[in-house]
């Protein structure tokens, strides 16, 4: 999974130039998370890293332009992303 992870906080990157790669990286690690407590909380097996992999992709592509934006709006990751961006 590293190695996944270090190809989505990379594509994310890209999406968005406003990220560090450590705000990248966080924001991927939150949204890995996230996902598959989710996904657990819902019933479903756990489906491996590829469904993972996946979904993350959709999401940077549909919100990773301004997924910083987010931050401040929602007090659960605040405290994590919500610091001046370098």
């Amino acid at each position: 999974m590293n190695e996944v992870i270090e190809q989505l906080v990379t594509e994310l990157q890209d999406k968005n130039p406003n990220l560090t790669e450590e705000k990248a990286r966080t924001w991927i690690e939150l949204l890995v998370s996230d996902f598959e407590a989710s996904y657990a909380k819902a019933g479903y097996d756990y489906q491996g890293t590829a469904v993972v992999e996946k979904v993350i992709r959709q999401w940077i592509e549909s919100y990773g332009d301004n997924i910083h934006e987010f931050a401040g709006s929602n007090p659960k990751y605040a405290h994590l992303l919500n610091d001046p961006l370098n």
